[in-house]
């Protein structure tokens, strides 16, 4: 068609292990142990119910449908709406003998000429740095480890990671964070963020104080406390992590004592609400930048029996 695009983006690689094993990989994509997506640092891929022919979802703001999936060999994705262009994504195995196979990545897509600008600028270097990572974690399930140095992310990848990380959203202060409600019951001023806490990344709040770096005034089994008492106010800053709702809230609460207090903080609280989105938006992607690779978090390959050969 008239100013459109076709792209054609095609990984393989050759991997030391049967064909059985790698394929069953492809099996647990979008489950909660998944071994293939490069979770946290990517997007994980998410579905509206198993891996299954029409099971809608994707990753991101890429969205698709399982269009076909033979068990243990492939599985096609369709997209669904125009974020990306009309086509399909498809992992697939193939057998190259007893011991070896090669596990491809294909991603056909038409689009427009703004979109095609689009995915070349800044798409593409993310989708190659995903697709290879997910081959890194496939060997790294089924091998051990990688033969290799892992796939290396290019410049490009690594800033469209930085620019498009989730941004921490305000919620009410927690009733659940004990700890900062015991040091400070009734705060002149508090507030709190939160953001989604993506399988692979620390659950342990002594995680969320290194990468704060500040004094810790008490810590609970899913609670820290952080702050520094002022002559002119007190600040507190509470890291909860809650595994019911699989998030983190960094809520913070201050104490003023006199008119100096008052002052400062007038000027103080029209950034603070900056200062502390960007303080748990950067403790939280490097905490997901730290978090052990996938297939090393997920690495559950299924034995291969075979019969034995008849003589």
């Amino acid at each position: 068609m008239p100013g459109t695009r076709t792209v054609r983006n095609v990984h393989q690689r050759v991997v030391e292990a049967p064909a059985e094993t790698v394929g069953a990989l492809l099996d647990r994509l979008s489950a909660p142990d998944d071994p293939l997506f490069p979770t946290p640092v990517w997007p994980a891929m998410v579905l509206d119910g198993p891996l299954a022919v029409g099971a809608d979802g994707g990753h991101g703001r890429v969205r698709y449908r399982v269009a076909a999936h033979e068990p243990g060999r492939s599985v096609r994705f369709d997209t669904t709406d125009d974020g990306l262009g009309t086509g399909y994504h498809r992992f697939e195995v193939e057998p190259l003998g007893p011991d070896r196979c090669r596990i491809s990545h294909v991603l056909e897509v038409t689009m427009g000429v703004r979109a095609f600008l689009l995915f070349k600028l800044a798409v593409e270097p993310v989708h190659d740095t995903m697709v290879e990572e997910a081959f890194d974690n496939a060997e790294r399930a089924v091998l051990g480890g990688l033969p290799h140095p892992p796939a290396r992310r290019p410049a490009r990848a690594r800033l469209v990671n930085r620019l498009m990380w989730l941004r921490p959203v305000p919620v009410p202060v927690p009733s659940g964070a004990a700890l900062l409600h015991a040091a400070v019951p009734e705060p002149d001023y508090a507030d709190a963020y939160r953001l989604p806490l993506p399988s692979g990344v620390e659950r342990d709040p002594a995680a969320w104080r290194h990468v704060l770096r500040a004094p810790v005034r008490a810590a609970g089994e899913h609670e820290i406390v952080l702050g520094e008492d002022l002559p002119h106010l007190d600040y507190r800053a509470s890291v909860l992590l809650d595994a019911e709702t699989a998030s983190v809230t960094l809520v913070s609460a201050v104490r003023l004592h006199n008119t100096a207090g008052r002052l400062y903080f007038a000027v103080v609280r029209r950034v603070h609400p900056f200062m502390a989105r960007r303080a748990l938006r950067r403790a939280h992607r490097a905490l997901a930048h730290a978090a052990p690779p996938a297939g090393e978090r997920n690495a559950r390959p299924v034995p291969v029996v075979r019969e034995p050969a008849v003589p």
